[in-house]
């Protein structure tokens, strides 16, 4: 199991090294930085300094290993740099040290503010919302397969198989867009939503306001592509289990319908419905990005897009690593699950 677990960690350590490997060639050379962090009246004493600061003096092989140097948990820095780039860790050496450390992913051109910092400030938002999301689709998901299983071939099961082909078929960014309108908008009035809002309102007299209706919405939105796939999932594996012959033996002992359905036939059922919760979670990560902008929910989705708008690419390229980090992190949880749960995976894998 060891092994398996070490063979699967050094996978993902090669998905993420491509990760950043493509992040940093993709996003060098838009744009001059110093003019990004002072403006068009910066001096050339001062866009020599800061080229200077950000290695952009150096030849690209060389930027590449100060970049890879810098965001790694282990790393080599003078007292200087750990003094002038704020770093926490710790290191060991005199002027030259090495290191254990936090990721240093650089600072915003536009706010001068570390970027893990920033990132750290919206993470929760995102987190929150991708678990939201979950539940609702979870719930409405199961809800929905287990009545178009019990009313098999009649006009719920029509109408469940056409909620889930639609809700998979919809694209998140057009979801969002409708519900945002209709229930933000047209039926505001009955349904006391908003279209845009985040976890937390200033109020200049109330101060800071928790507002836990502002994630109904987006938490739908975002919920509806997992919600379609575990109603079809749930209806068929308990079709697969309401066949078997011993729900037939609890139907001949007298056992109520719902009984029966609920905590014999369900029970049996939900194996590979969990399997597609925990591999949706990591896909509600990349869906968030469209959902937070369009409902402006705080989080890391809409604090790329920002970033994006304002040519801040410290921001985004610190947002890219982040989430592939949390990619590649639920990936290997999934195997390491799958693997103790099924020895013949460990074999195979």
């Amino acid at each position: 199991m060891i092994r398996y677990i070490l063979r699967k960690s050094f996978y993902g350590l090669l998905v993420l090294l491509g990760v950043v490997v493509t992040v940093f060639f993709l996003f060098q050379g838009f744009g001059d930085p110093s003019r990004l962090v002072m403006g068009q009246r910066a001096d050339a004493a001062t866009q020599e300094n800061i080229r200077k600061e950000l290695y952009l003096d150096q030849p690209k092989w060389k930027q590449f290993v100060y970049y890879l140097d810098d965001i790694s948990p282990i790393g080599i820095h003078s007292r200087e740099e750990i003094e002038q780039k704020g770093l926490r860790g710790i290191f060991i050496g005199g002027k030259t040290t090495i290191g254990l450390k936090w990721p240093y992913l650089r600072r915003s051109y536009q706010t001068k503010r570390e970027v893990g910092a920033i990132l750290m400030e919206a993470l929760p938002g995102t987190l929150l919302l991708a678990l939201a999301a979950m539940f609702v689709a979870t719930i409405l998901g199961i809800g929905l397969g287990v009545l178009a299983a019990i009313k098999k071939g009649t006009v719920w099961d029509t109408s469940s198989i056409f909620v889930s082909v639609l809700g998979i078929s919809a694209p998140s960014f057009f979801m969002g867009i409708v519900i945002a309108y209709l229930f933000g908008f047209v039926f505001s009035h009955a349904t006391g939503l908003h279209m845009t809002g985040s976890l937390f309102d200033t109020d200049p007299f109330a101060g800071r306001q928790l507002q836990l209706r502002n994630l109904i919405l987006p938490a739908l939105t975002l919920g509806i592509r997992p919600m379609a796939i575990i109603a079809q999932l749930t209806r068929g594996s308990l079709l697969d289990v309401l066949d078997q012959e011993y729900i037939r033996s609890a139907y001949a002992k007298g056992l109520k319908p719902r009984a029966v359905v609920w905590k014999h036939g369900l029970r049996n059922a939900l194996n590979p419905v969990i399997t597609a919760i925990t591999g949706w979670f990591a896909e509600l990560l990349a869906g968030a990005f469209f959902v937070e902008t369009i409902f402006g929910w705080k989080g890391i989705g809409k604090v790329t897009v920002d970033a994006l708008e304002k040519l801040d690419f410290p921001v985004v390229m610190g947002s890219v690593l982040v989430s592939s980090c949390f990619f590649i992190g639920i990936s290997l949880l999934s195997d390491v699950l799958y693997g103790l749960v099924d020895p013949r995976v460990r074999m195979t894998g």
